[in-house]
């Protein structure tokens, strides 16, 4: 065997084992997401994982149980994570195994990398209080968080000329977590609807203004669903079912908050096992 080729099974063998590493942490901070995976070819379910495995890691920067104590580090954590993959970028390899395995997907599916700039944006905001003061920040939040990540999946769901679509179903879902999460996210300090008074996030008492605020943001997540109606058919045969299962489900969590008046200051907006059956019927 040349040197050359030991070279080659040499880097192929590491590949193998970087794309294992990102599968590994999928099935185990995300299983029901792992094996919603395994429903696409088989060609690029790796290139999901190293997706993942990216943007995991750094949400574990931000939020992990291991996080750094002080805000500053926490950036600083992430600035060396974003330099790690464009490092690995302009080289071709990278001695992390998960950005290795990021770099080699996005060069075998020509995916936008460069969203992963905007993504990291967004977790800079998450690396200390939050408080988002208007629908355009909430908008350039979520662009990074949700959309960033929509417009990367876009080819791999089967979908490359509906990106801008795919990254819209993205914020339809990310919206409707910030809805449905208003008491938590509280709890971790960070109030992401814009306009809630935070008196009323203390005493645990919705007033008419803070139902208002977030009618206005059910009734923004309804036009988004609505407008993104056809994305599942326009992706892989094998994804469909399970798209159309998650937005039958988001669906059902606006309808129950709004069956609480609008009040998720208290929280409960968390669909009960009844209602989570009535949405799959639904799908």
């Amino acid at each position: 065997m040349s040197g050359q080729t030991r070279g080659v099974e040499t880097r192929e063998n590491g590949l193998r084992s970087a794309y294992a590493r990102c599968a590994r942490m999928q099935l185990r901070h995300d299983p029901t997401f792992f094996w919603a995976t395994q429903r696409l070819p088989r060609r690029v379910r790796p290139a999901v994982h190293a997706v993942y495995g990216y943007v995991r890691s750094a949400d574990e920067v931000v939020d992990g149980p291991r996080r750094a104590p002080d805000p500053s580090q926490r950036r600083a954590q992430l600035d060396a994570w974003e330099r790690a993959l464009d490092d690995g970028r302009r080289s071709g390899a990278a001695g992390h195994p998960v950005i290795a395995a990021l770099v080699d997907a996005g060069a075998r599916h020509d995916l936008p990398l460069d969203e992963l700039r905007v993504y990291m944006r967004s977790m800079r905001v998450d690396c200390d209080r939050v408080r988002i003061a208007t629908r355009a920040d909430l908008d350039a939040y979520m662009d990074g968080s949700a959309a960033a990540v929509g417009r990367i999946m876009a080819p791999l769901l089967g979908a490359p000329d509906r990106a801008a679509d795919v990254a819209k179903l993205g914020v339809a879902f990310q919206l409707t977590n910030f809805i449905r999460d208003v008491r938590e996210d509280w709890e971790m300090d960070r109030v992401y609807l814009p306009g809630l008074p935070e008196g009323d996030l203390e005493r645990r008492a919705p007033s008419a203004a803070a139902r208002e605020r977030v009618a206005q943001e059910v009734a923004r997540a309804r036009e988004l669903f609505a407008a993104t109606a056809d994305v599942p058919a326009a992706c892989d045969p094998a994804v469909r079912a399970g798209m159309r299962l998650a937005r039958a489900v988001y669906e059902q969590v606006l309808d129950r908050v709004e069956r609480r008046g609008f009040d998720v200051v208290r929280g409960g907006a968390d669909l009960p096992p009844w209602e989570l059956g009535r949405a799959v019927l639904r799908a």
